[in-house]
């Protein structure tokens, strides 16, 4: 019996041990975390809205963190070339993804196959924001209103064309659901990013945009875009004289943007926490806020639990909207 307790005392002391072994990982992940650089995936080409953002957050992150977050450009696809890289990148939190409408929420409805599940495959951290697109348009352009390039489309069908940052964006969708409702036929010009949309606008290349505030804004302020609506539901506080496109005859029109941070599914939930915390923090800075609020961004910084049921809705919302404008890819 006294070699039997002599045996087993021992052994539980070697199980005990493995037991706090096991669970040392987690919290020494979280306390070490991060210990290398991170990379900030943006899914859209440099000089876009996300693009912007991404930077914006990305070098604040770093400086909290005290490691580099290094942005880096895989456009393509209206977003899921880089959302598909970072659903199957490991999920330790050094792999972000600057997440937006399209890539989250639109394009699962939109593209007939999809190479990653904007739920299952993600773990939402932080909702930077929300933000309106704007129709604009060359300042050569001799419209001055969304009646102007309604009566243009319909004069000749197909021959008005439009841009947008790529196939399933909220551009790409504002314009589609601005033809539908208004009984337009007007030719889709893809970019892979904001920046191209906007240069191709700026050439001439295109006759329209219906452009993130962001990106559009310093071609407004420097005259050389024409702003004719904003798509929210009332008028952008940076815009005050453009009138909505509900108020502009197409009444019930209202599409609103967003911007928000994604990790791996899997990705520990200290990781996520401690994330979400630092990046909340950043989104309530006086100086970031100030920025936000210029770029047209309604600053947020829902956490992960909030971001998640936010989401579920959009992916929902957008899936009615394009079955009943029969809004397709070509």
């Amino acid at each position: 019996m006294n070699f039997s307790h002599r045996l087993v005392r021992p052994m539980l002391a070697v199980l005990c041990t493995g037991c706090m072994a096991l669970a040392l990982p987690a919290s020494a992940q979280t306390d070490h975390y991060p210990s290398k650089p991170i990379t900030y995936v943006v899914p859209f080409a440099a000089g876009g809205t996300t693009d912007l953002l991404g930077r914006l957050i990305g070098q604040k992150l770093s400086q909290t963190l005290g490691q580099s977050v290094v942005v880096e450009n895989r456009a393509g696809a209206g977003g899921n070339i880089g959302s598909d890289y970072v659903a199957k990148a490991p999920a330790d939190g050094y792999t972000l993804l600057g997440g937006t409408i399209s890539s989250h929420s639109i394009n699962v409805s939109l593209y007939p196959k999809m190479p990653y599940d904007p739920i299952k495959n993600f773990q939402p951290i932080t909702l930077i924001g929300t933000l309106p697109n704007v129709l604009v348009v060359n300042a050569s352009s001799p419209w001055k209103s969304v009646q102007d390039v309604i009566a243009a489309a319909k004069a000749k069908p197909g021959t008005v064309n439009f841009g947008s940052s790529g196939n399933g964006t909220s551009q790409h969708l504002a314009a589609e659901l601005f033809a539908n409702m208004a009984g337009l036929r007007m030719t889709h010009v893809p970019y892979k990013g904001s920046s191209q949309a906007v240069q191709a606008l700026l050439g001439s290349q295109v006759d329209l945009v219906f452009e993130n505030s962001v990106a559009a804004m310093p071609m407004i302020q420097s005259g050389k875009f024409r702003a004719l609506a904003t798509t929210g539901a009332k008028r952008a506080a940076e815009l005050p004289d453009v009138p909505t496109m509900a108020e502009s005859g197409l009444n019930g029109y209202e599409i609103v943007s967003w911007q928000a941070i994604f990790a791996p599914a899997g990705t520990p939930k200290p990781i996520v926490d401690k994330l979400s915390t630092e990046i909340g923090k950043i989104i309530r800075q006086p100086e970031v806020r100030a920025k936000l609020a210029s770029m047209g961004v309604e600053p947020s910084g829902a956490g992960p639990a909030e971001l998640a049921a936010f989401q579920k809705s959009e992916v929902a919302k957008w899936a009615n909207l394009i079955k009943v404008a029969n809004i397709h890819l070509e």
